[in-house]
């Protein structure tokens, strides 16, 4: 399995990216799928997940403004970002796993890609206030 991101770019606060991972390989056995952040010196964070049900799930910091979803005729997954802001900016990862893991918080549940599992290599993206 091989994911390619692609769609980063810089932005001045209050624009938008989409953002494109294609997938190739053994994907029908996927359950779950992410959108991942990682800034400098920051651990590498969930964004969003999309699972094989279709239920999604956003980190509280991106709610309302970003939306996942999927083209499987595309194998594409994508990551639409509006009224982005400075603290969006970082590296972008897409995820894959036939396998993850179910969290729970108080209000909602949700999966998330394990790390040894299939990882694209990123797409850098700038949000200048």
């Amino acid at each position: 399995v091989e994911l390619v991101e692609s769609g980063g770019g810089s932005v001045q606060a209050g624009g938008s990216l989409r953002l494109s991972c294609v997938v190739s390989g053994y994907t029908h056995s996927m359950s779950c799928w992410g959108w991942f952040r990682q800034a400098p010196g920051k651990e590498r964070d969930r964004v969003a997940t999309i699972e094989f049900n279709g239920r999604t799930s956003y980190a509280d910091s991106v709610k309302g403004r970003f939306t996942i979803s999927q083209d499987y005729a595309k194998n594409t997954l994508y990551l639409q970002m509006n009224s982005l802001k400075p603290e969006d900016a970082g590296m972008y990862y897409c995820a894959a796993d036939p396998l993850a893991p179910t969290y729970c918080t108080s209000d909602y549940c949700y999966c998330s890609p394990r790390q040894n599992s299939f990882w694209g290599q990123g797409t850098q993206v700038t949000v200048s206030s």
